[in-house]
Formats: structure tokens, C-alpha cells, sequence
């Protein structure tokens, strides 16, 4: 039955995705793109699949439709592609043009390519200045204000010679390809790195319907004056030139309805209709929570790769297991969760030895201070609880510190309860994942300020975040737990899962697009 539904919805989708196509063009825009170029030891070009959420979910539409999809040369591989290479594997052309469009190289793949090309610098500041450090920080609340962010003249800088003119280059490479086409586009952006863009495309295709999707959490008016004013009212400016604007939570669209109440007050916020009018445009504002590919993941688990991973975890796994997978990030709250597990040990003695903890974390954003630190702060919380509950024979933390999602998917199928006790985050994806590859009725236990909480509270064990006493408790409730309420809280989890997966999430925005037609 699980097929069959996947089957006819993902029929729906390519019938819906064909008969939008058959009147505008799709033009897709993100930081990151479905092919990245990387050069081999003899000076040519090698592509392989381009990793990140973006890319993921919308991996079936490449492989189904064709449209271009336009992102940031990420390698030197990309850029010499760029400047005119006809296929990978060929040496490149330095005479031809940047930023033309491309055939997608990867098996499968229908799709067109057009890489924006801007100097190093500009990128530096744009993503290591602006996005992340700035950005990111703010809309996970991720600052501890009495000491950060300390707002000085390289930020302005940033914003100035960095993310204005990096956006301003994506809308040229999108109007560039709109003029490539006898139809009017359709524009779908993505994320933080390009906020200002759909304004930028709007003043020169004031035809295009523009959809922008943002995929981590938009924090509350008051959270945003802790950076300089003029920036937050580009930035819902901009937004505000979108015809549809999708986020991940219904508290994230409100949010952002009071930010635009609070910084744009020519504005006209319809909090009943959820849209804003704004010198006679509106823009429609929305929520679709980001899914995954129920049919992927499972396929992946069931793969001899996968089999082999699990049949050398399966010895780790003690009477009960308890397991997270994350990447190392200080808003995935790992190390409460560990202090928890700790917790959880002194106070049930009886549980060493028989209840052990495995940990699938992916090495983040290496570069920035913070993330060092936490890391340290990880292994110190490990290395803590193996010391002092560890002996020869038993280690209770097993760490696997590595980027390996074949690995973290086999795993995935062997815990008996799944910790993501995460703090403010857009969507939780391993919360999806769990449920539908576990084998053994396991029990999640998810965080209130996760963005999937919405969706799946009603099966899952809820705790505060910074809660380690209730988290402790949550754990306890999770192992303990009678097999029959078990059972039945892994099937509506599975269930809720199924029922809004990645097609889900690609037919709701199609159908809104398509209502504007």
C-alpha cells in the first residue's frame, strides 16, 4: 500500500509539475546546486552529486522535468565549467562567457545548469561574514546578546560588497536565462543567502511569478533590531516582492508577519488571510514542512552497504539503545543530551551496562571558532561519562564522528529511542528518517522548539530543550516503555510521515503556484 501511494503521488506532482511548465519556464535559485565540479589530479573536471537539503528535495523533479537551476560556483571545478566546458571530463575554455547555461552532466538528470561566478571576495564576505556568522546565528537565536554579535564596519562592508552584489548577481543570471526563454518564469528561491534577489527580479520581470522557500526558523521583531535597521527592512522588502513566501512552522510565518508589521510600516499585514499587501502587490505567505523521500531512504537502509553497517553496530547495541544523529552544530544541543544520558545513569545504576548510548555526528562548519569549541565540548562530555560509567568490558557512548549517512541510516534502524532534543531549529529531518527505517518500535524523543515538533508531537515524547532533568525522564519513559505503547506510537509516526513526505511538500507549493497562473 506504501508504494502505491508514493506512486500515485508522485504521478500528481509530474502531471501538476508538466502542466505549469507547458505555460512559464522554472527557474530554481540556491546557494548550493544539484552538480558540483571538483578537479582531478590531471586538471580536469569531475561531477559528482551536490550535497544540502535544497538539493535532496528536489532531486526527483531533476531527474522528472526540465528547468534550470542556478547556484554558486562552489570550487574552481565550477568555475571553469562555467566559462564554457561542454561536458565533465574535458579540459575548459577560459575564452567563453560566465554563468551560461549548461546541460546537467549527472545520469538521469533533465535539468539545465548556470553557475553565478563572483570573486573570492565578494563570496568570502557574502558567506563567511554575512550568512553565516550573521544570519544564521540571528534566525537560530543562536547569540548570547550581553556579548554577541558585536555589529562593526566589516559587517556593514559584508552586506554592502558581499551579499547585495552576490544577490544582485543571481538575479542577473536568472533574468539572463529568462531572456533565453519564450516563456514567462517561474522563479523558486531558497533560503537565507538570497533574500534580496526576488526584489531584484521583480523590478526587471515584473511578470515572473516569484516563490521564495526559507528553511530555517524566522525569529520574532525583537530578535531582528539586534542587527542594523536598514538590513532587516531590505531584507522583508525583498520578500515582500515574492507572490508566495513558504516557511517550515506556522510560528515561523507569524514571525515573520510581525517583523513586517514592525519594520515595514506602509505595509498591510493580514494576519487572518496571511499575506501582506505592499505598494499593490501581495504576497501570499505559507507553510511547507520540508520532508524526505520515504522510498530513498528506505532503499538506502536495505542496501548491502547499509547491512554490512548494521550487522557491525548491532554488537554495540546493549538491552536498550538510545541514539542520535546530528550534524556537530551548537543549535542540535548535543551535549544536554549526553549530560541527560549521564543523568539518566546516576540515577538508575541498574541501567549501566545494559543501556548504551550511540552518537552518528557529522563534522560541521570546521572553520568557525564556535563550532570548534563545541565539538571540544562534545568529546570532553563523552570522554566524562565512558570514564566515569565505562569499564574494560563496556563503554556506554560510541561515538562515530564522520560524515557517513549510509552508516547513520543503518544505525538509524537499531535504537530503541531517538534523542533530538534539538534548540531553535527550521526542520528535523532525522525525526522523519527514524520512524521509517527502525526495526524495533523505537521511541522518539523530540524537542518542543524543534520545527517538526508540529507534525510529529502527537507519537513522540516532548521535552524542553534545556530541560536535562525531563529529557532524563523522557529517555527513562522511552526504554521502559510497554511493548504494545510502543508499537503503536512507532505506527502513527511512520504514518505521519508517509502522509506528508517529499511529494507532499513539492504538490502543496506546485498547487499554490499553479492557483496564480
Amino acid at each position: 500500500m506504501v508504494e502505491a501511494s508514493q506512486e500515485i503521488g508522485t504521478v500528481d506532482v509530474l502531471e501538476l509539475c508538466d502542466r505549469v511548465l507547458a505555460q512559464r519556464c522554472l527557474i530554481l535559485a540556491s546557494n548550493r546546486g544539484p552538480v558540483e565540479h571538483h578537479m582531478t589530479p590531471d586538471g580536469r573536471t569531475e561531477a559528482r552529486r551536490g550535497s544540502g537539503s535544497v538539493v535532496t528535495a528536489f532531486s526527483s523533479l531533476s531527474q522528472s522535468a526540465e528547468f534550470t537551476w542556478v547556484a554558486n560556483a562552489m570550487g574552481e571545478g565550477d568555475r571553469l565549467v562555467s566559462r564554457g566546458e561542454a561536458k565533465s571530463g574535458q579540459p575548459a575554455n577560459q575564452n567563453e562567457t560566465p554563468n551560461m547555461r549548461l546541460k546537467s552532466p549527472l545520469p538521469g538528470h533533465k535539468i539545465n545548469l548556470r553557475y553565478v561566478v563572483t570573486p573570492r571576495r565578494m563570496y568570502h564576505k557574502f558567506y563567511n561574514v554575512l550568512c553565516n556568522p550573521l544570519l544564521w546565528f540571528l534566525q537560530h537565536y543562536m547569540w548570547n546578546p550581553p556579548y554577541s554579535p558585536n555589529v562593526d564596519a566589516s559587517i556593514h562592508d559584508a552586506w554592502e560588497t558581499g551579499y547585495i552584489p552576490v544577490n544582485q548577481a543571481f538575479a542577473n543570471a536568472i533574468i539572463a536565462e529568462v531572456k533565453e526563454n519564450q516563456l514567462p518564469p517561474i522563479v523558486l528561491g531558497h533560503d537565507y543567502h538570497l533574500y534580496l534577489t526576488p526584489e531584484m527580479v521583480r523590478n526587471e520581470v515584473p511578470e515572473a511569478i516569484i516563490q521564495h522557500y526559507i528553511h530555517i526558523p524566522w525569529p520574532s521583531p525583537r530578535y531582528w533590531q539586534m542587527i542594523p535597521g536598514y538590513i532587516t527592512r531590505q531584507i522583508c522588502s525583498a520578500l515582500c516582492a515574492t507572490d508566495l513566501l513558504g516557511f517550515q512552522t506556522p510560528q515561523d510565518r507569524r514571525s515573520f508577519l510581525d517583523t513586517v508589521e514592525e519594520f515595514l510600516p506602509d505595509s498591510d499585514v493580514d494576519h487572518k488571510d496571511m499575506s501582506v499587501v505592499r505598494q499593490g502587490h501581495r504576497t501570499r505567505v505559507k507553510v511547507y514542512p520540508l520532508s524526505i523521500n520515504v522510498e530513498e531512504v528506505r532503499k538506502i537502509a536495505s542496501s548491502p552497504r547499509a547491512i554490512e553497517y548494521e550487522t557491525k553496530l548491532a554488537p554495540l547495541c546493549q538491552t536498550s539503545t538510545i541514539m542520535r544523529i546530528d550534524r556537530a552544530e551548537p543549535n542540535k544541543n548535543i551535549v544536554r543530551g549526553f549530560k541527560a544520558f549521564e543523568l539518566l545513569l546516576t540515577r538508575h545504576p541498574d541501567l549501566v551496562g545494559k543501556v548504551n548510548f550511540l552518537a552518528f555526528l557529522v563534522p560541521s562548519r570546521t572553520h568557525i571558532r564556535q563550532y570548534q569549541r563545541y565539538m571540544d565540548e562534545i568529546q570532553q562530555v563523552i570522554n566524562q561519562i565512558n570514564n566515569n560509567f565505562g569499564n574494560e568490558e563496556w563503554k556506554p557512548v560510541h561515538a562515530f564522528i564522520e560524515n557517513n549517512y549510509t552508516q547513520a541510516i543503518a544505525g538509524m534502524k537499531l535504537y530503541d529511542a531517538l534523542l533530538v532534543n534539538t534548540l531553535i531549529e527550521g526542520m528535523n529531518l532525522v525525526a522523519k528518517e527514524g520512524p521509517v527505517v527502525n526495526t524495533k518500535d523505537g521511541v522518539l524523543v523530540l524537542s518542543e522548539s524543534s520545527g517538526v515538533h508540529n507534525q510529529l508531537s502527537g507519537a513522540s515524547l516532548s521535552v524542553s530543550p534545556t530541560d536535562i532533568e525531563g529529557t532524563m525522564n523522557a529517555l527513562y519513559e522511552a526504554i521502559t516503555m510497554a511493548p504494545e505503547a510502543r508499537k503503536q506510537r512507532a505506527s502513527q509516526l511512520a504514518s505521519a510521515v508517509l502522509r506528508e513526505d517529499i511529494t507532499h511538500w513539492l504538490n502543496s507549493q506546485l498547487q499554490d503556484v499553479a492557483e496564480l497562473l
